[in-house]
């Protein structure tokens, strides 16, 4: 694929120029990102020059590990790092290392600080060199022999370094950038989008949705933690789905992925329950008047929520797993619900006629 053809400025009838939607920033659905990168998104460049601007740039600068990415789950804006460097590790899970590129990009084009460009260009480095032959990226790079070295969508890892290299490779703000490395960057997108499409699942001839975590080298789903069983996710899935919508509709890959992953949510959706929190403990009731729910994990072969402890062991209700795990894990939600708002967007932009058939 071209990569070019990701960003492809579209005319409505009206005449209006108009860019396709970029999937901006997500939420993680276990641990959250200890810094909200969202709200510098919108400051304006003038900020990005204070004493304020520059004082966070620095802080970020200190917790940069020796191979370039950021730990998670850590505030890297408010006090600078003092333990040792070589103890720190990057990752790119909940949020890490791309958030803190996003704002050195920023506070290059206000400050023309040289060691932040230096850092951006370390922390691109180091993303670029996770990348597999096969298009994905483990959960950190490098990443040993545990789980964490899967082709990670859990957690939407994979989906936000997918968005970051395509601002890296188009937006105005990296026009600090070489004309190498961005061209890179978009080379990486281009493979990343091969591997989303190749991981999708399929079920008896059918593509279905994904898994949390996919094989690095033959793309098969791939079990994660030992309560994120092999199977098809269905928060992952919609992350992925309002992604693969805002790339290029015209390709007619990206297009029988899109069609085929809405009409597996609509195949998934579980109707007449409800989920409930009785004295600090998950349930799930019979409720005809609840909205749609989605499971986080079904079993392939039969499409089946599917629950899971700390012990491996499958099971077929949440009742069934231990308490720690029933209540510490987000096993429902209505992730479909923002599937199919995107999907009639990006029908109307796409002009699809032929809906995936509700079941």
């Amino acid at each position: 694929m071209n990569s070019r053809d990701h960003i492809k400025l579209n005319t409505n009838p009206g005449g209006t120029r108009i860019i396709l939607l970029l999937v901006g920033w997500s939420l993680t659905l276990s641990s959250p990102a200890a810094v909200d990168w969202r709200s510098y998104e919108s400051k304006a460049a003038a900020w990005f020059e204070s004493t304020e601007a520059i004082r966070i740039a620095n802080n970020i600068l200190s917790w940069q590990s020796e191979a370039g990415g950021w730990p998670k789950n850590v505030s890297t804006i408010d006090q600078p790092f003092s333990g040792k460097r070589e103890d720190l590790r990057g990752t790119f899970d909940n949020g890490a290392t791309t958030g803190e590129l996003k704002y050195l990009a920023q506070a290059i084009g206000a400050s023309k600080d040289e060691r932040f460009r230096v850092a951006f260009k370390k922390g691109l480095e180091h993303i670029l060199q996770a990348q597999y032959p096969s298009g994905g990226w483990p959960q950190f790079h490098p990443p040993g022999n545990q789980y964490h070295r899967r082709i990670t969508f859990n957690d939407d890892a994979m989906v936000r370094l997918m968005e970051f290299l395509r601002e890296v490779a188009y937006s105005e703000k990296y026009r600090f950038l070489s004309a190498e490395d961005r061209q890179r960057a978009a080379q990486a997108f281009d493979r990343g989008l091969e591997c989303i499409l190749k991981c999708q699942v399929m079920v008896n001839g059918r593509p279905t949705a994904w898994c949390a975590q996919h094989d690095e080298v033959n793309y098969q789903p791939r079990p994660g933690r030992t309560y994120e069983l092999a199977s098809l996710s269905g928060a992952e899935s919609a992350r992925i789905l309002r992604f693969l919508m805002s790339v290029e509709a015209s390709k007619p890959e990206i297009r029988r992925a899109v069609e085929a992953g809405v009409a597996w949510f609509h195949s998934a959706r579980l109707t007449g329950i409800r989920q409930t929190v009785v004295a600090g403990d998950k349930r799930m009731v019979s409720d005809p008047s609840a909205p749609p729910l989605w499971a986080r994990f079904y079993e392939i072969e039969s499409n089946r929520p599917i629950f899971s402890g700390r012990d491996g062991v499958k099971k077929y209700t949440l009742a069934e797993i231990e308490a720690e795990r029933r209540n510490g894990y987000a096993w429902y939600g209505s992730w479909g619900d923002l599937v199919f708002k995107e999907y009639e967007r990006w029908r109307a932009r796409s002009q699809v006629q032929n809906p995936p058939e509700e079941k």
